[in-house]
């Protein structure tokens, strides 16, 4: 029997990996969680791996290179000596501090086993994967909350294969909600009757049968949505190393400022097209849910961020953000012929999907003389060797004269609700980069109309953020 629902004074707070990834972050993220608590709340923490934790995980995994014994010694080595850091600074009980970095270095030492069978056997299956993977957060989980019951508040580590549960799609596992909202009613709500703070691991979850999944990269996001949505809580914080969801990339553009409200369509457009501040399938949670989402900084926690609703309503003229993706290829099919051809869309599309390739973006001319799609780079070649076999007959015949792909580009995508209530803004937008000289290659629009999506070259993306971001 669960305990009581909260839907009031209960706060889901997510750090990412840079907010626990030293010593001075882990303590910033400290003084969020007990000045919440202390706030009244009932608050559950969920947690990325340490910042780059999961990068040399990965490598460990022997995904994309060949392991020898001393690179494996040398990056286990690397592991222990960054969670021990943190452990030494803020874990100051002995006792806990020997129980912590005991349990962290079993976790280290079944993934140098694991890789070490990886490389006698030259593959590493998905749920393999996930299981090494899965240690960056199981880690993690471990020092914040060692770290807050030397600060004097009862916590307790939990890994979210207790409460997340999802099918057998390793590496990207899609939540199984009735499960999964039974499992964290039944594990957290007892805690949160007790006041104790639940440190919670990100990104993994686990199959009925207890197998380790992963939600994709990134995930942490979804895992707070997830756990926000199944208590259910009334806010989920999202906290990052940027003052909320940004006009655009201030690593690009230095003048960039927070957007402070948002709608769920808007940030939905902004992380499929590359911003990196929330993950995409963090928001249909939160929005069946009915609850609160927020994305603040760690490192400025006055700020009041990005409050994101449900439903905002457009202000006329207004471009929120704008953000973008390098490092694509577009692939053309072209023929006169094409008219005539039944169902090119969609083999090409069946086609593409075969070979585990994604398509961030499509456009087609209304005449149906040609059709174009983004692909990552690295991809193109394969992409288009594929399609020219699919259409072997269709060439052959001159109904389509070739397939190809362009030099790499990127995508810049102007986002805003006000755009769709705004005569004149995609003019706007042409005539400012047409004075920059930045050609567009391509265009995509949803029907929604909150954003619009241009195709450049690679050497044109910067000005056209530049020039774009004057828009805003």
């Amino acid at each position: 029997m669960v305990s009581k629902t909260y839907k009031t004074d209960t706060l889901i707070v997510k750090f990412g990996g840079t907010s626990v990834g030293t010593p001075e972050a882990m303590q910033q993220t400290l003084q969020i969680i007990q000045k919440e608590f202390e706030a009244g709340k009932h608050v559950v923490v969920v947690t990325s791996a340490l910042s780059g934790i999961t990068d040399m995980l990965l490598r460990l995994s022997g995904k994309n290179e060949r392991l020898s014994a001393p690179l494996i010694t040398k990056l286990a080595d690397e592991i222990h000596t960054r969670h021990q850091l943190i452990a030494d600074r803020l874990i100051l009980d002995e006792a806990t501090n020997a129980k912590t970095m005991t349990e962290i270095e079993g976790l280290i030492s079944h993934v140098v086993n694991l890789s070490q069978a990886i490389a006698v056997l030259g593959e590493a299956t998905p749920r393999v994967l996930d299981a090494i993977a899965s240690v960056g957060e199981r880690m993690s989980v471990l020092l914040l909350s060692a770290a807050l019951r030397t600060n004097g508040y009862t916590s307790e580590s939990i890994e979210a294969t207790k409460l997340i549960v999802t099918d057998d799609h390793y590496t990207d596992a899609h939540p199984l909600w009735s499960e999964t909202r039974e499992a964290t009613r039944s594990v957290l709500l007892p805690l949160l009757d007790k006041r104790i703070i639940p440190v919670v691991t990100g990104f993994i979850a686990a199959t009925k049968d207890g197998n380790i999944t992963t939600l994709g990269r990134g995930g942490s996001d979804y895992s707070a949505a997830l756990i926000g949505a199944a208590l259910p809580a009334d806010d989920v914080w999202i906290f990052t190393d940027v003052d909320g969801v940004m006009t655009a990339d201030p690593r690009l553009i230095p003048d960039a400022r927070t957007v402070p409200q948002c709608s769920y369509r808007e940030i939905a457009e902004l992380a499929y097209f590359g911003a990196k501040v929330l993950h995409p399938k963090t928001i249909r949670p939160v929005i069946e849910a009915g609850i609160g989402l927020r994305v603040c900084n760690t490192f400025n926690p006055d700020h009041p961020g990005t409050r994101l609703f449900a439903e905002l309503k457009g202000q006329p003229g207004i471009i929120k953000a704008i953000t973008t993706i390098s490092g694509l290829k577009l692939i053309t099919l072209e023929g006169r012929g094409m008219l005539g051809v039944p169902g090119v869309a969609a083999r090409t599309f069946e086609t593409v999907a075969r070979i585990g390739t994604s398509v961030p973006l499509i456009s087609q001319a209304s005449s149906e003389q040609s059709i174009c799609f983004a692909v990552p780079a690295s991809a193109a070649p394969k992409v288009v060797k594929a399609i020219s076999e699919a259409f072997s007959n269709e060439i052959k015949n001159r109904d389509i004269d070739r397939v190809w792909a362009t030099e790499e580009v990127g995508i810049v995508t102007v986002v805003g609700e006000g755009m769709r209530s705004t005569p004149g803004v995609a003019g706007r937008i042409f005539s400012a980069l047409g004075a920059e000289k930045a050609n567009v290659i391509a265009i995509a629009q949803g029907s929604s109309e909150v954003s619009i999506s241009l195709i450049v070259d690679a050497a044109d993306i910067v000005t056209a953020l530049r020039t774009l971001h004057r828009l805003v």
